[in-house]
């Protein structure tokens, strides 16, 4: 059974000298205004709003957090409210608040269930939901909601949620999670129950992005890196000149060449937990 709450195994973990950088990686660090600004200002917020409707509207983040996504969004312009149904200081809708105070930017907290969405229909132009499908206690309502508070037109931005294959990799990958076995709260479907879920709540899947499609999903590798580990996959076929050329996202040929071989490396991942992003829409 689990031992900690939410709350106290985020505190465990931040207080491990040897685990500092996935606290960073995680944002859990504080202060937590400059850990909101760093995901504010990092590679994978500047793709996330690459896939937002434009121009900023009303912007529901569901499963908030600590609110770095909320400071995020409020900062470039959305009307945010941020749904945190865990009210604690440090990894809660205590915590966004204080975001928000410190910050001056006006965020809206709202703590309840994302099965329970306390909104009128087609209220929001985006709903964000970052590492949020995968700890839904019912991830077929959690997407029926979404879609009925979604204007026609508007769009769910579902981020870094974790995959496995069979039913039998779930117990594999909360066994290597650093924190499942203190609060428990970790979950994992496959592929296909998520797709199913968007669908089946009436909302049309726009794109499916795999664990080295972009750097959402596999930060808190840079895309720098990425694009060094493919040039050292790439050396070994056509040689290590040749390789930098092609591994490199300036020139039409290089990023061609960096879509297919992410493309490949995602299909052919089967790491249990490993990250998915999803992007669908609700029709007019």
């Amino acid at each position: 059974m689990p031992e900690l709450t939410w709350e106290q195994a985020v505190e465990w973990l931040r207080r491990q000298p040897d685990q500092e950088a996935l606290v960073r990686a995680c944002y859990y660090d504080d202060p937590l205004i400059d850990a909101a600004r760093r995901f504010a200002g990092g590679d994978e917020w500047r793709e996330m709003r690459r896939w937002f409707p434009a121009p900023p509207g009303r912007a529901l983040d569901v499963g908030a957090g600590r609110g770095i996504s909320s400071y995020a969004l409020a900062a470039d312009g959305w009307k945010v409210t941020a749904l945190e149904p865990d009210p604690s200081p440090i990894v809660g809708a205590g915590a966004i608040r204080r975001l928000a105070r410190e910050s001056g930017l006006p965020i809206n907290v709202v703590e309840t269930p994302g099965e329970r969405l306390p909104f009128p229909d087609e209220t929001f132009h985006l709903v964000n939901a970052r590492q949020v499908l995968h700890h839904a206690r019912d991830l077929d309502e959690l997407c029926r909601q979404i879609a009925r508070v979604l204007r026609p037109g508007g769009r769910l931005v579902a981020t870094r949620e974790h995959v496995i294959s069979r039913a039998d990799d779930l117990d594999t990958f909360l066994k290597i999670h650093p924190l499942h076995k203190w609060y428990g709260g970790e979950h994992a479907c496959r592929l296909e129950e998520y797709a199913t879920a968007i669908r089946g709540a009436g909302l049309r899947l726009v794109r499916v992005l795999g664990p080295y499609d972009s750097v959402v999903n596999y930060f808190p590798m840079t895309r720098q890196e990425w694009h060094q580990r493919c040039g050292g996959l790439l050396a070994g076929v056509i040689g290590s000149w040749a390789a930098k050329i092609v591994a490199n996202d300036r020139h039409a040929l290089g990023r061609w060449v960096l879509r297919r071989l992410a493309a490949r490396l995602s299909r052919r991942s089967n790491t249990p937990g490993r990250l998915y992003s999803f992007i669908a829409d609700k029709t007019r």
